[in-house]
């Protein structure tokens, strides 16, 4: 093995002899490199290898690469560029390889390689390393388009791309992903080359080409993708991307107009084609000659425009009375009715038609808890109080064990400032589950907290005490000694603390902790009576709860150092495995000063 490195170091040599001659860089630099570089050869040359140490090594080179670059640039010097950077791309290209050839399925080391070689490597090389992944990896479609994506936009070779594209759908003849940019690389063919024609006729060149026949530019060849598409792949949603990728090409309107009418004949009973054949309705524009100039003449034709495409959903609830289909619909005002418009006149048409809509929906139970959040919550945000609290209240009768909606609707009412909501969050805990009560109790607290008084307040968290169970129950005690200490000083939380005998978190004891100690009154033997609570339920597991009470000790003016030695003991006792450990590196580097 020492013989293979050797050979590979002394075939650097003239690379970084001719670095060192121009004076790209220094002797000792020089030297670093061939250390450096022996290092990593003796670890992708030993018999145990580590694909880690691969990456190492290609990193490296290309840092080099690119030190090489900057340097070049800063001194002005291009020359030697075959005896210096080809070498050591050649180079990298072979650990690649090897690489490649040991881990053959891990994908990003291919692409990894794909991206070295498009940098730095030539274009026929990266041909190469892709037939190489996709021989081994040919059930990943996304790596096919890659490949076909490069030969067009980078070789600019369309017949490469287009072979790439065949041999993949014999391996995903089912694929829609590759249907659609195999469609997209045909219409992109046929615009290069139309634009290619264009720019011969003016020339006055007359050149022969079959490729310029009338068909092809016409789209012809993405024409019979497309049938053959539909043929195998059902549904609306995959015509509707066929639709879009077409309109992005202006020479393709015999196309769009077949895909079009193909949509509408094959899927009528798909929500998303009326949906899309309504949305339609907003790019067409107005057949009268004159356009709108003012501000108030455009608002009126962007309302036109929604009345037309509303119509069109009409016809769609009527034709198809799905919930799918008035989710479109509903979204669809929606989208509406939040878009920016300085028109008061058309924001007044988009609440109307937005509610006149949600109306109608929920008469007929079509709509899904989601959609009446959706709007309650649009509403409430450009604070449209009376519509939102219809939604909402609307929501609460169809979704009576929901605790969102419930809250949705608290929230709307506190908004309004409405005289009976405590009424309504004891009605709210009558239909719903204990379990999804915490948020309700959460927002009646903090209600209380700006509307009431502290005896109000309190009283709101010690029935939610009674009435939150389990988990839940830490966080109110949690939310209701923030209060305390809000409302009433440490005295109020300690009083609460003592008085609820609160089990908190070991971070909230801490808290505590700190927050007694900063008090000038504070007594240090209410800050030991803390800790002690806190480490008889959480002091087998969490070492940092040890290492505040030590550092309590030794930094409060009323503390006793000499505890420490106990407490460290103690924590020993209690700790075990990985707590055990960090509790002692932690109360090494207190030691030595580093804490």
């Amino acid at each position: 093995m020492a013989e293979i490195i050797q050979e590979r170091i002394e075939d650097r040599l003239p690379e970084l002899e001719q670095l060192e001659r121009i004076g790209l860089f220094s002797h000792a630099e020089i030297k670093a490199i061939i250390k450096k570089a022996s290092d990593l050869e003796y670890k992708i040359q030993r018999r145990t290898l580590f694909k880690e140490d691969f990456i190492n090594y290609v990193q490296y080179e290309i840092n080099l690469l690119e030190l090489i670059q900057r340097r070049r640039t800063r001194i002005g010097y291009s020359f030697k560029k075959d005896e210096i950077e080809n070498s050591i791309v050649h180079r990298v290209q072979g650990v690649f390889q090897r690489a490649s050839a040991k881990w053959k399925d891990d994908v990003q080391l291919w692409l990894s390689y794909v991206a070295f070689c498009k940098k730095w490597a030539t274009k026929t090389r990266l041909s190469k390393v892709f037939s190489a992944m996709l021989a081994i990896h040919s059930n990943k479609p996304a790596l096919w388009i890659m490949a076909a994506k490069w030969e067009m936009e980078d070789r600019l070779s369309s017949e490469s791309a287009r072979q790439l594209f065949l041999r993949a759908l014999r391996f995903h003849p089912e694929c829609p992903k590759l249907y659609k940019e195999y469609f997209r690389m045909e219409l992109m063919h046929a615009e290069k080359l139309r634009k290619e024609k264009e720019e011969f006729e003016k020339a006055s060149m007359d050149v022969e080409n079959p490729d310029y026949s009338e068909e092809i530019l016409k789209g012809e060849l993405a024409w019979i993708i497309y049938k053959n598409s539909v043929s195998i792949i059902k549904g609306a949603e995959f015509h509707v991307s066929l639709l879009s990728i077409a309109q992005l090409f202006d020479f393709a309107k015999d196309l769009q107009k077949e895909i079009y009418d193909d949509l509408q004949a094959l899927h009528t009973d798909d929500p998303l084609t009326w949906d899309y054949v309504a949305r339609r309705e907003l790019e067409i524009e107005s057949q009268t000659e004159e356009q709108p100039t003012t501000k108030q003449a455009k608002a009126v034709e962007v309302g036109r425009k929604e009345e037309r495409c509303c119509a069109v959903y009409e016809e769609a609830v009527k034709t198809l009375p799905t919930e799918a289909m008035w989710k479109c619909y509903i979204t669809f005002c929606l989208e509406r009715f939040t878009k920016k418009s300085n028109s008061g006149f058309l924001r007044g048409k988009r609440l109307e038609r937005t509610m006149t809509v949600f109306r109608k929906a929920h008469e007929l139970k079509l709509l899904s808890e989601c959609q009446y959040k959706q709007l309650s919550v649009s509403l409430l945000c450009y604070n449209f109080l009376r519509e939102a609290l219809e939604v909402a209240v609307a929501g609460t009768e169809l979704f009576r064990d929901s605790g969102t909606m419930w809250q949705l609707k608290l929230q709307v009412l506190i908004e309004s400032k409405s005289p009976d909501i405590a009424m309504l969050f004891e009605e709210a805990f009558v239909h719903l589950k204990p379990q999804v009560c915490l948020p309700l109790w959460i927002s009646w607290a903090e209600w209380s907290e700006g509307a009431k008084s502290q005896e109000d307040t309190e009283a709101v968290f010690k029935k939610a005490l009674l009435a939150v169970i389990g988990a839940d129950s830490v966080t109110l005690k949690n939310k209701y000694l923030d209060w305390a200490y809000r409302s009433g000083g440490y005295k109020k939380a300690r009083a609460v603390f003592k008085r609820r005998s609160l089990s908190l978190s070991p971070r909230l004891d801490s808290w505590l902790t700190a927050t007694s100690a900063s008090q000038e009154s504070c007594n240090m033997a209410n800050i030991r009576e803390y800790y002690e609570r806190a480490l008889r339920e959480f002091g087998s597991a969490d070492s940092d709860l040890w290492m505040d009470y030590m550092k309590e000790e030794l930094n409060h003016p009323l503390g006793r150092p000499e505890n420490c030695g106990q407490i460290y003991w103690r924590a020993m006792k209690m700790l075990q495995g990985e707590s055990a450990e960090a509790f002692v590196a932690k109360h090494a580097m207190h030691q030595t000063g580093h804490l």
